[in-house]
């Protein structure tokens, strides 16, 4: 069975929460989920799982969380060729940086040869139904492209 790995940083509880929105999709698909807050796991703990995925929300005007910083560079560095991944993140609208971390983290999975499974999914705070519908949405895409 597919094992999808979800790695977030929440420091509200938004990012958390759309971490949990995509588990729960992803289980419902019939794929193993573990889901683990940043400073608990290691990137290359991805090296295990089919699909890797990274929540993360954007810090002030446009900075990672200090909290992945060692998750984000330690990513560069493994290859997961032969893997699919996806970033989703929440942000403010508010800043001009918006969500700038889930861009980050997209170029960053370039560099390892995983391939891009679905487009990348940006929410504004807390996900509202639309942002529900987008992230199930997402994780019906990245499964569908394991498969």
């Amino acid at each position: 069975m597919a094992l999808a790995k979800i790695v977030y940083a929440s420091m509200t509880g938004n990012t958390e929460e759309i971490a949990d929105i995509v588990a729960e999709k992803l289980e419902a698909l019939g794929l193993d989920v573990d889901i683990d807050e940043c400073t608990t796991v290691d990137a290359s703990d991805f090296e295990d799982a089919d699909i890797a995925i990274v929540a993360s929300y954007t810090y002030g005007d446009g900075e990672l969380p200090d909290e992945i910083v060692d998750f984000y560079d330690d990513l560069q560095d493994l290859d997961l060729s032969g893997k699919i991944f996806g970033v989703i993140g929440s942000g403010d609208t508010f800043y001009d940086e918006f969500c700038k971390s889930v861009d980050d983290f997209e170029a960053a999975f370039e560099k390892t040869s995983a391939e891009k499974g679905a487009d990348s999914v940006k929410v504004d705070l807390a996900a509202e139904e639309d942002d529900i519908v987008k992230l199930e949405s997402f994780a019906e895409t990245l499964a569908a492209k394991f498969s």
